[in-house]
């Protein structure tokens, strides 16, 4: 049967074939035995054949489970529909590119008569969800791998609020999917989405309302439009370029200026060594270059699905400051709060204003809301939680202004639900555009927000482990430290006050013990408390192979030293590193800056 299945798509067909002939046997039972799991980001995977690849028949037999499980759910399915975007990723070798992906899934839902939004070019991961909200879709699919490896692809699944799906739908369509692993009849056919009249291109029309909504986060257009800053902006050889231009038209901006090597999409990524700008400095050579000789200040780079933003500033030494996503939530936090304070209504109440960040963001925004009197709250890591929240607020009648993750994931207001590198660039650059009419930079900007809420430091990195039971043992250890079911109580010289493992759902600092956040199984995650103020996670990445680290030091504004505060951090990390994660005894390896 198998080999039928491969049949439609002779490259990955040649791909098992040539394993076969050379005896790959090893290789050919990892391809072939194991199916990628479908976890709240979807899937996430490399393309080529095989099931725990991304591939044409993976896809279609992810849609299939993902067609019973929203028929069992809505049954106003086939009236509403569902929405199909796509970013600009693709691969030669296995025939693979996210127009031809995204044109399978639609063809998986047209052949049985489910009217599909299929946007007719790439386009912003956040445009999905936006569209699923205004066309009031029951769900959305993007195929984007957003910043990973140009090797890879991803199918992003977004519910009928507009946010990613949480659980249990994961686990409800993985059952799905493999109830249903042969592909149907007429799931291969491809041309239904020139052909069928249940068809729609929402391109014009989403574009159209999308930069509409953007007015609503627009305060200084007559500003704008007199700046004499000037933007440099890179899309990273994705989808970014035409829908920032048209974002700063909105905003009465003239264009930033493109990085020309970097405008249009390159499935290669072929400027960049990986296609992620959180990256810093290394990454975002070409536009620090361009930006010194166009004499621009400001750098504005979307990664290549344009849901993030990386922000970098010229300070007078001539050198470069990157924005990490801490400091630059702490600029727009300070911003759209400010902005809706001169611009509320005489009865509008600061009670009724929310921000929220993940757990393992900074604080910052917490300082802020107690000095200014709104509410903060934190989630789970993952724009799924933030996105879940804010619909929830809404529809109790709150406001939300502004919601991150520290992975540059920034969403200024409520339009969509979740992270969105578009409007954050053109936020950015009216902020800064601001700022200059009183001679303020944004790092400036950024000292007089620590000054009066406290100075908030941190540092978030990573180490790389290829080894799953190496990752679960690290882990284990830690909750088995001296002896066992008991944590550590120092870290090195470090002494601890509170632990929460949300993996467990333990936390020492409750009445009751147990998390408020809600248990996360499926995936590692411990915080520390210690007793310097000092807060530090560690968990793995849903996403990549990955044992991230975030440490922050949360001062009082009285407390100004920072050089202090900055070694006292260092030396943190260093024993949190050496004693907790043990780099050189599990043969992890050091990201390389």
């Amino acid at each position: 049967m198998e080999d039928i299945w491969y049949t439609k798509n002779p490259k990955t067909k040649e791909q098992i074939e040539n394993l076969i002939r050379n005896g790959m046997n090893k290789e050919l039972r990892d391809r072939l035995c194991c199916r990628m799991t479908f976890g709240t980001a979807g899937l996430r995977s490399a393309m080529g054949a095989g099931f725990c690849y991304i591939n044409d028949l993976t896809v279609i037999q992810s849609t299939q489970g993902m067609y019973k499980y929203l028929e069992r759910c809505f049954s106003d399915f086939k009236q509403r529909g569902c929405v199909v975007g796509y970013d600009t990723r693709g691969q030669v070798t296995s025939s693979c590119s996210s127009q031809r992906l995204a044109e399978l899934t639609a063809a998986v839902l047209l052949a049985k008569d489910v009217p599909v939004y299929l946007f007719s070019r790439y386009v912003p991961t956040p445009f999905v969800p936006y569209a699923v909200q205004e066309l009031r879709a029951v769900a959305g699919v993007m195929i984007t791998a957003s910043h990973n490896r140009k090797e890879d692809n991803g199918y992003k699944v977004y519910w009928e609020n507009g946010a990613q799906i949480t659980s249990p739908h994961d686990k409800e369509i993985l059952k799905c999917i493999e109830e249903c692993v042969e592909p149907w009849h007429g799931s291969w056919n491809d041309n239904l989405v020139n052909t069928s009249p249940l068809k729609r291109d929402p391109l014009q029309d989403i574009c159209r309302r999308y930069m509409e909504d953007l007015k609503k986060i627009c305060f200084y257009r007559e500003l704008n439009s007199q700046t004499t800053l000037k933007f440099v902006h890179s899309s990273f050889h994705g989808v970014g370029h035409d829908y920032v231009q048209l974002a700063f038209q909105v905003f009465g901006f003239k264009p930033p200026i493109p990085v020309p090597e970097q405008k249009d999409p390159d499935p290669d990524f072929s400027t960049v060594k990986c296609p992620n700008p959180e990256e810093g400095e290394s990454v975002l050579e070409l536009s620090l270059r361009l930006a010194e000789k166009e004499n621009a200040r400001v750098v504005l780079a979307t990664d290549p699905d344009a849901d993030r933003l990386a922000v970098a500033e010229l300070q007078e030494n001539g050198n470069w400051k990157v924005f990490t996503g801490n400091e630059l939530a702490a600029l727009f936090g300070w911003w759209m709060f400010d902005c809706w304070r001169k611009n509320k209504s005489r009865n509008a109440d600061v009670k009724n204003i929310y921000m929220l960040a993940t757990t393992v963001s900074s604080k910052i925004l917490k300082a802020i809301a107690l000095k200014e009197g709104f509410h903060f709250e934190e989630t789970l890591p993952g724009f799924k939680w933030i996105g879940s929240r804010i619909k929830n607020l809404l529809e109790n009648g709150k406001e939300v202004l502004f919601s991150f993750e520290e992975s540059i994931g920034f969403l200024c207001g409520t339009s969509v639900l979740d992270k969105d590198g578009v409007s954050a660039a053109v936020v950015v650059a009216e902020m800064a555009s601001y700022l200059e009419t009183v001679n303020i930079t944004l790092t400036q900007q950024l000292i007089k927000i620590y000054e009066k809420y406290g100075y908030h430091l941190s540092k978030t990195s990573y180490f790389l482990c290829y080894d799953p039971p190496t990752i679960k043992s690290i882990f284990e250890r830690l909750r088995n430290f001296d002896s066992p079911k008991e944590y550590p109580k120092f870290c090195g010289t470090f002494a601890i006050l509170h632990i929460r493992d949300v993996t467990t759902g333990y936390d020492s600092s409750q009445p009751n013990k147990k998390s408020v956040l809600p248990v996360s199984k499926n995936s590692q995650m411990i915080t520390f408390t210690f007793q310097n103020g000092c807060v530090a996670t560690l968990r793995t990445s849903g996403t990549e192979p990955k044992i991230k680290y975030y440490a922050e030091m949360c001062a009082l504004p009285e407390q100004s030293d920072t050089a202090l505060l900055e070694e006292e951090l260092k030396k943190l990390i260093e024993a949190l590193i050496e004693n907790f994660l043990e780099p050189s005894k599990n043969g992890l390896i050091w990201r390389s800056v």
